[in-house]
């Protein structure tokens, strides 16, 4: 994730703040200077620091923090809240048209990504929220763009248009909308053409596609690894465009995550979604409370919930999880059940979302996606029967699973012996749920 570098910094710098019974104004300006330089290190403009620091500071006095008893939580409670609003503080909807047709201009240069992002925009607004969506190809002048944007419109439920590349990209502006508002359509996305730079041919059509459609969004395509320059290219397409907001790729990457700390506070525009995966499922409307819970590690509960909703059969999980109770899951339960996790994400972004969590490493992260592959091979070269009767494999069967699922014996019997013990550990939760008793070596919720 973007910003997994500063996170790491700020629960190191509360780590030592919280030693302290009391706060002094030398551990305070200690404090301070380790955050700056933090911010810094995470390609956060320095006017912005300086302001971020003086405002803790001054927040910090005017709470009279230094004779607080506890003073670690309040400071952590006063940075959060400056994260907070320099992420933009209130989560910034779609301005949908409510009496029709709703339009948005996608803008960004070449190589950030944007075809890519309009397909997963149509997703959102398609798939997710239920909007009839149609995205017209503006881009005639990259070989292949036309036909690229086809592909990736063609994995969500929105409508495509084009006229080809021979035609005016203002034409093509135009119609596309002719069409929208004769069959009705809730949302027009219009994927314009990028270029290397910002130039003026650029802009001058950009311009004229803007005043034919008069869009109620204008949203550029901005990546996280493009550092400070981000906020210029955000700056440079906002004098010509007047911008209604940003599009943030490649948060879930390596990036310092200074651009997004960065462009609210320096152009004014809020970023409304967020780029966190290759698939087109991986925009999520961006929040900037959540954002701070995961960059101070506090988890991010609320989104965790949100992808489980989507991603997991409701009624599936409840049958799943009075069968675990009863003990009387199989390994097709346990196989489906490993099969929804993955598809909420990769475990260490998951992991994160859970306050207190460890963090685990990128080896540990690799070793957990193996042992889950082996799992679904080892299972997949069950019979049907051998899945819901583990109890009657024997050497014979072990040796030919292990043949078909091209791993070993011992990862036969291992598989075997983690659904056994999940087994064994639900029907010790369910004596607990009848006596209020753990079994030895567990520990109830209040230690007892």
């Amino acid at each position: 994730m973007a910003f997994e570098s500063l996170s790491n910094k700020f629960e190191n710098i509360f780590k030592k703040l919280r030693g302290n019974a009391t706060l002094s104004e030398k551990n305070m300006d200690d404090m301070l200077k380790e955050i700056r330089v933090a911010l810094l290190e995470a390609d956060v403009n320095f006017k912005i620091v300086k302001s971020f620091t003086n405002d803790v500071k001054e927040k910090a006095m005017g709470q009279d923090v230094y004779h607080k008893v506890n003073p670690s939580q309040m400071i952590v409670k006063i940075v959060h809240d400056e994260i907070q609003e320099l992420l933009g503080e209130d989560q910034c909807e779609v301005n949908y048209n409510k009496g029709g047709l709703t339009s948005i201009l996608l803008l960004g240069l070449q190589g950030t990504g944007k075809t890519t992002t309009a397909g997963k925009l149509s997703y959102l607004l398609a798939d997710k929220n239920k909007k009839k969506v149609l995205v017209a190809a503006l881009d005639v002048y990259r070989p292949g763009a036309i036909e690229q944007l086809e592909a990736v419109i063609g994995k969500t439920s929105a409508d495509f248009f084009s006229l080809g590349n021979k035609e005016n990209p203002m034409v093509i502006a135009r119609k596309a909308k002719e069409k929208a508002l004769a069959e009705h359509y809730d949302v027009l996305i219009l994927d314009t053409a990028g270029r290397l730079q910002i130039d003026e041919g650029l802009m001058e059509e950009l311009r004229n596609i803007n005043h034919e459609i008069h869009p109620e969004e204008a949203l550029l395509l901005v990546d996280a690894a493009a550092g400070q320059d981000a906020v210029n290219v955000a700056n440079a397409f906002n004098r010509d465009l007047h911008l209604t907001g940003v599009i943030m790729s490649r948060l879930d990457g390596d990036a310092r995550g200074g651009a997004a700390l960065s462009i609210k506070y320096l152009t004014g525009l809020p970023i409304k979604f967020s780029g966190v995966g290759e698939k087109v499922s991986d925009l999520e409307p961006f929040y900037p409370d959540r954002m701070a819970d995961r960059i101070l590690g506090m988890g991010d509960v609320v989104t965790l919930v949100e992808k489980a909703k989507e991603t997991i059969d409701e009624k599936q999980a409840e049958k799943d999880a009075r069968k675990l109770l009863d003990g009387d899951f199989t390994l097709e339960d346990m196989l489906r059940q490993m099969k929804q996790v993955q598809k909420m994400g990769p475990m260490r972004s998951l992991l994160k979302m859970i306050p207190g969590m460890p963090k685990i490493t990128d080896e540990q992260q690799e070793k957990a996606e193996q042992e889950m592959k082996t799992f679904e091979a080892v299972i997949q070269s069950m019979t049907p029967y051998e899945r819901k009767h583990p109890e009657i494999l024997r050497f014979s069967h072990k040796n030919r699973i292990a043949k078909g699922s091209g791993k070993t014996n011992a990862d036969v019997n291992r598989v075997i012996r983690k659904y056994e013990q999940s087994k064994e550990m639900m029907k010790q939760m369910k004596n607990y749920q009848k006596t209020g008793r753990m079994p030895g070596g567990m520990k109830g919720p209040w230690g007892n």
